[in-house]
């Protein structure tokens, strides 16, 4: 392996200048594909485990509350992808008493929501999204510390809205598991829209992905994201309106994977 492809090596987990036996890969790339591959085929499917994020996020001072979409199960969340979307009656007028019963009367409505959600792999907001709150409470305890969090099964993006609206929130942030890949299968996305209703677009939205410890570490991320949204509060936009200048510093590139190189 020649030396510019050991020093690329470093900065990804990308294949490149894979093993070669003969004409064919090298048994070790091969059985790695499918090791990459059943990763990300489980992670569609795995199961959203709320219980111990749930515990570490009201250890951390957040208020929680579990919603539903319209999708029952994960079968028919993948098939109809429009269900992900719009939450279950019940659940909307659940998430409503909730939100009431812990408010003073006459308190105003949160500034700013967090919704968790699984999304296309549910192993990466429970393995990222609390970490990531507490680098966001580390700049701005006041901002992040208290705020709601909603924790949300079979969801898309667009949840969101929903959960926003009922909330009557000014912005939404959703922390969801992305469509995992074959370099991996964890990762977190976060999706700013401001003003947060059912029918907001792509275009309205700000995203900051690949947020886990191989990708987007989550003290850049957390930068990121507690600007976008200072900045969202501040002008009342988010999407293309609000493009993301809040500089960052040398980028943490981590190791890639032990069984990646040699």
């Amino acid at each position: 392996m020649s030396e510019l492809v050991r020093s690329l090596r470093t900065f990804t987990a990308a294949r490149i200048g894979l093993q070669a036996a003969g004409q064919s890969l090298a048994t070790r790339e091969i059985l790695q594909l499918a090791q990459d591959h059943a990763l990300a085929r489980d992670a569609v499917h795995a199961t959203f485990d709320t219980e111990q994020l749930r515990a570490e996020l009201v250890a951390m001072g957040h208020t929680v509350h579990e919603v539903q979409s319209l999708a029952a199960d994960r079968a028919t969340y993948l098939r109809r992808p429009d269900f992900g979307r719009q939450l279950s009656p019940e659940t909307t007028t659940s998430l409503a008493a909730h939100w009431a019963s812990i408010q003073a009367p006459g308190s105003p409505p949160p500034a700013v929501v967090v919704v968790i959600a699984d999304g296309l792999s549910a192993a990466a907001p429970v393995a990222h999204a609390a970490a990531l709150l507490r680098e966001l409470s580390a700049l701005a305890r006041r901002r992040w510390t208290s705020v709601p969090v909603v924790l949300a099964r079979q969801a898309r993006v667009a949840l969101g809205d929903a959960v926003g609206a009922a909330l009557k929130a000014r912005l939404v942030l959703v922390l969801i598991g992305e469509r995992p890949g074959m370099s991996a299968h964890d990762s977190l996305g976060a999706y700013l829209t401001y003003a947060p209703h059912p029918g907001r677009t792509d275009a309205e939205r700000n995203c900051v992905s690949n947020i886990r410890p191989q990708g987007l570490g989550y003290a850049q991320a957390a930068h990121h994201l507690h600007w976008l949204v200072e900045q969202a509060l501040t002008r009342g936009v988010t999407g293309i309106e609000l493009k993301d200048e809040s500089g960052v510093g040398p980028l943490h590139i981590g190791a890639p994977p032990a069984n990646i190189g040699a």
